[in-house]
């Protein structure tokens, strides 16, 4: 299995401006899910706003960036950034998830989503914020 780590960026309702500037200065592929699409529980306001939305270009810059909603604390300076660890194989991803696990905090259990055979979230006993994801194709 082959793993990617990419900077993940939390913001309250500016994501996909942010994510179409990525887009635009490196000469990338915008691809976005909203919270309506990835069937999360948001307000209806925020219901087009962006639950998983990523920049990939040629060159291989690769960032992503969710929308916080608003039930879900929010400070920027507090957990701005998440490192995402997509892969492939869930069997590899559990053990990576077993061991980060070890004396965390966790989240969200890595368990079937809406947009994700498999998803967790949790922070190490580092006080990183780890989120770790089955690959999915988007079309958008």
């Amino acid at each position: 299995m082959s793993l990617t780590t990419t900077t993940h960026l939390n913001f309250r309702g500016d994501a996909r401006a942010a994510l179409e500037l990525y887009r635009d200065v490196f000469d990338g592929e915008l691809t976005v899910v909203t919270h309506a699409q990835a069937g999360s529980d948001t307000e209806p306001h925020e219901a087009d706003q962006v639950s998983w939305g990523q920049v990939l270009s040629p060159a291989g810059f690769h960032v992503m960036a969710y929308d916080v909603p608003s039930r879900l604390p929010h400070d920027p300076g507090t957990i701005p950034v998440f490192v995402s660890v997509r892969g492939t194989d869930a069997d590899e991803l559990r053990r990576h998830w077993d061991l980060l696990a070890d004396g965390a905090q966790v989240a969200v259990p890595l368990a079937p989503s809406a947009w994700s055979p498999l998803y967790g979230m949790l922070t190490d006993r580092f006080g990183v914020t780890w989120v770790l994801d089955l690959e999915v194709a988007w079309a958008g």
